[in-house]
């Protein structure tokens, strides 16, 4: 069985060539045409999926070969294409980077699972008659990935554009011209969230006016009809209750952890550790996100104190990343040291400089939360601090690929509560194994 769903992947020369500016710039675009645009991201990426979401009006996934495996990938996509009439692949870096740089996780991979025609946004600057060896290199790189079009990004003036045009091998669907309001501002993890900006509605005129939107639609609908994968599983009975941080410092999920979560029977109980409290559930997931921006809220919060006494009394606490900071003694950031939960035998410092970039392959090493002894991990860790661990500090995982807390270790564990450096893909029983851990508590 298939079925056809419009696709279009929007790839990139290079990081920092315009890719993310023309998918949202698309995404807008066709929006307000009335088209129901599915958003999605290749790669580990949090803060390019909540731009997506905000355009579009439906929740950005990611797509990511490495950490689901090609079948996820699969299912992801054809799961959140339900309902929609386009769906656009907002693509990673440079469109053949892939995992120590190779193919696997790279644009053109996921691009060849889904079937998907490949847009190429081209950079000229610096460049005309030059620009046509770059196109013709990503089109003959790799047999079967030569992109539909091109969309040139930040074009100078009409004569550049024009300079451009004289002998170029291949169709132009866009000349965006250089404007610095198209662009987002950054910080040290990458772009400001979507929530952190005002959303512009001129940006889809923007791309309407400069590029072939009916040529774009007319590639993506010419995609070959998308076969139907295997069917997730089914959806268990409500059995427990798991509270999720969501806020501006604890912002980075995968949609697909929440719904791995839900299917194993959790409700899940959304709230802000900056000024909620604890709320009455059996587990408490504490994703990553920004906690050193909020670091005096945070530590004055009335959350930090109740989760400490909800993790001295037993209760299922997983939190990666900023969520690992927030589980520690303190934080230090800005001259300043701020208390913070003290579950965890360590002192967090921010840093100037990335401590960790990459991806993560884990195993669980002692049972805590959501782990038990064995369990495989794959995740990502992308971190501006580092962290002081006391004499009496355990740990649950040990990587086999990744930087982690120290030594190749992570999950610092106290009772049931871990706390990592890596942003996991939950696996179903991951899942499994943080639901019954919260229904267990609950009973008890």
């Amino acid at each position: 069985m298939s079925r056809p769903i419009p696709r279009i992947v929007i790839a990139g020369t290079w990081s920092g060539c315009g890719k993310t500016t023309v998918a949202r710039g698309l995404m807008a675009a066709f929006t307000a045409r009335g088209l129901a645009v599915q958003p999605f991201k290749v790669g580990p990426d949090f803060i390019d999926p909540s731009h997506h979401t905000a355009i579009c009006g439906r929740v950005s996934r990611n797509l990511d070969p490495f950490m689901m495996g090609d079948d996820e990938v699969l299912r992801v996509f054809a799961g959140a294409c339900e309902g929609a009439d386009l769906a656009i692949v907002e693509g990673v870096m440079g469109l053949f980077d892939g995992v120590d740089g190779g193919f696997v996780s790279s644009t053109a991979h996921v691009a060849g699972l889904l079937g998907a025609p490949v847009v190429l946004v081209v950079e000229p600057k610096g460049m005309s008659g030059s620009v046509h060896a770059l196109v013709r290199g990503y089109s003959n790189h790799r047999p079967g990935t030569s992109p539909a079009g091109l969309i040139f990004n930040r074009v100078g003036s009409p004569r550049h554009r024009a300079l451009i045009e004289a002998g170029l091998d291949g169709k132009a669907l866009g000349w965006i011209p250089k404007r610095d309001e198209l662009a987002l501002g950054s910080r040290h993890l990458g772009l400001v969230m979507a929530s952190e900006v005002r959303p512009d509605p001129s940006q889809g005129a923007v791309f309407g006016e400069f590029c072939d939107l009916d040529a774009i639609l007319t590639i993506a609908r010419g995609a070959p009809p998308f076969p139907e994968p295997e069917v997730p599983p089914v959806t268990k009975p409500r059995r427990t209750r798991i509270g999720v941080a969501r806020d501006g410092a604890f912002c980075f999920t995968y949609q697909e952890n929440l719904d791995r979560l839900a299917r194993a029977g959790a409700e899940l109980v959304f709230s802000s550790p900056l000024s909620d409290p604890v709320p009455d559930v059996g587990g408490i997931y504490l994703p990553g996100g920004y906690p050193e921006l909020h670091a005096a809220a945070l530590s004055a919060s009335p959350f930090l104190k109740g989760l400490r006494k909800a993790c001295d009394d037993g209760m299922p606490v997983y939190g990666e990343c900023g969520g690992l900071i927030a589980l520690s003694r303190s934080l230090s950031a800005g001259g300043e040291e701020f208390p913070m939960a003290g579950v965890l035998p360590a002192r967090a410092e921010l840093t100037p400089k990335v401590q960790a970039l990459g991806y993560v392959e884990a195993q669980a090493t002692r049972a805590g939360a959501a782990l038990s002894p064995g369990l495989a991990l794959r995740g990502h860790e992308f971190h501006y601090s580092r962290l002081e661990c006391g004499r009496d500090a355990r740990f649950s995982l040990s990587l086999a690929r990744g930087m982690g807390i120290a030594d190749g270790k992570d999950g610092l564990t106290e009772g049931d509560t871990v706390g990592s450096y890596t942003h996991a893909w939950f696996t179903d029983a991951f899942a499994e194994n943080f639901a019954r851990a919260a229904e267990r508590y609950l009973r008890t």
